[in-house]
């Protein structure tokens, strides 16, 4: 996988949730499309936040994360966690 788009209506609440894990986000804008933010994992991937229109919200999904604990905001002990973000989402942590 390249590249993974969740589409947020609280898209500073989710940054804030996931740049708690270790992500670091930028602001981006395409041309005319809306502002953004993405956040290039280790592996080459791109996770990026939109904010959500009709038609287009991802709340049906769960994602698995393997982050540094000790940099995630709180500290996560090592270890699995399951956590939930703001839109709902299940988020399943592995934590070193």
């Amino acid at each position: 996988m390249t590249l993974l788009v969740l589409y947020s209506p609280r898209l500073e609440e989710c940054r804030r949730f996931y740049q708690g894990l270790g992500l670091d986000f930028a602001a981006e804008r395409h041309g005319q499309g809306p502002e953004h933010y993405a956040a290039a994992l280790l592996n080459g991937m791109v996770f990026e936040l939109y904010p959500a229109r009709p038609g287009r919200q991802t709340d049906a999904l769960r994602l698995g994360l393997a982050v540094d604990g000790s940099t995630a905001n709180p500290p996560l002990t090592p270890g699995r966690h399951i956590l939930t973000d703001p839109d709902g989402r299940t988020v399943e942590v592995r934590s070193t």
